[in-house]
């Protein structure tokens, strides 16, 4: 049986990206992955950026995981917000 990501979830701040500095290769938008990096298993080695400073530095590939992880937040977040409604509605 596959086992299962965890999160621990990051307060909104300017800087929402949460990039793995042992790898550089991994990146979250709002979270980080416990108990360690998927990719290089580093344990508490993320910092925070901006969508921006990661198009200054980062590699094609991070780009493109860091925007992949930003719209499918986007894409979660009014089915979260339409249920909350309902049940606010109740």
């Amino acid at each position: 049986m596959a086992s299962t990501q965890s999160f621990w979830p990051v307060s909104h701040r300017d800087d929402d990206f949460w990039v793995c500095m042992s790898c550089l290769g991994e990146v979250f938008y709002q979270k980080v992955p416990m108990p360690d990096c998927p990719s290089c298993h580093g344990v508490s080695t993320y910092e925070g950026f901006t969508l921006e400073a990661i198009r200054d530095w980062g590699t094609e590939d991070l780009i493109a995981k860091a925007v992949a992880a930003q719209q499918a937040s986007a894409a979660a977040q009014p089915v979260v917000e339409s249920a909350a409604s309902v049940e606010a509605a109740d």
